[in-house]
């Protein structure tokens, strides 16, 4: 057993789930990998569960009845690792839009480098953004200097969702009462850790927009984190 947990939640990812969980296995440090899948109706899950013969004891399969949120698959998800013995947690999307290798970065400055919290950043000094268009980086970029005006919270790529977290910011975030379940949920849980006094670390890395699959992003996600920010302003 790995000390470090990869989860990944899916939805109809067929077109990138073996590859990436190949990838994750392929890399010079250890992590285990756990897949929850909200009942992909493409087969998602059943892909996974051939792969658990060849990845024993390290990939793991938890399937949900249906699309129930990004917030909620991770909340699962760091339930299941926290009953188990893992020091250090990580969010990553299934689509490649976050770069597999940089886990081993993200892992090196939470366990070498003092970081509670590391944080995969598209707008520190070396991130970047690939295959985008112009007003979703527009979009994202000026989502994050909202949110820093709003919390008072100096991270510069508040929305990001490629991260990982030392078991004990966990065991001390309160997970039942974590509210967004969209994109606000990433927002949320920075927050929730920095106002613990936890020290969030950014390392840049390149984003890339996803090439296979269907985005998940929509009108409703985006309203949500956009009112989110002022709920956690005043409840948190």
């Amino acid at each position: 057993m790995a000390d470090a947990l990869v989860i990944i939640p899916t939805y109809n990812e067929k077109e990138n789930i073996e590859r990436m969980v190949r990838k994750v296995f392929s890399l010079p440090a250890d992590f285990d990998l756990l897949i929850v899948d909200d009942g992909s109706p493409d087969g998602t899950g059943a892909i996974v569960k051939s792969l658990m013969e060849d990845f024993p004891n390290r990939l793991f399969l938890e399937e949900r009845s249906g699309k129930l949120g990004l917030g909620t698959a991770y909340i699962h998800g760091f339930k299941w690792g926290l009953k188990r013995a893992y020091d250090f947690f990580f969010e990553m999307d299934c689509d490649f839009s976050h770069n597999p290798d940089d886990l081993v970065r993200l892992y090196i400055a939470c366990k070498e480098g003092g970081g509670d919290v590391a944080i995969g950043s598209r707008y520190v000094k070396g991130g970047k953004v690939d295959n985008w268009p112009i007003g979703r980086i527009v979009m994202s970029y000026f989502a994050s200097v909202y949110v820093r005006i709003i919390l008072w919270m100096n991270i510069q790529d508040t929305t990001a969702g490629f991260k990982c977290y030392r078991r004990k910011v966990l065991e001390t975030i309160a997970l039942d009462k974590v509210k967004f379940v969209g994109y606000a949920f990433q927002i949320e849980m920075k927050y929730r850790a920095w106002r613990k006094g936890f020290k969030l670390i950014e390392v840049p890395i390149t984003f890339t927009d996803r090439v296979a699959g269907a985005s998940k992003m929509s009108t409703h996600i985006f309203k949500e984190a956009f009112w989110g920010v002022l709920q956690m302003r005043f409840t948190i």
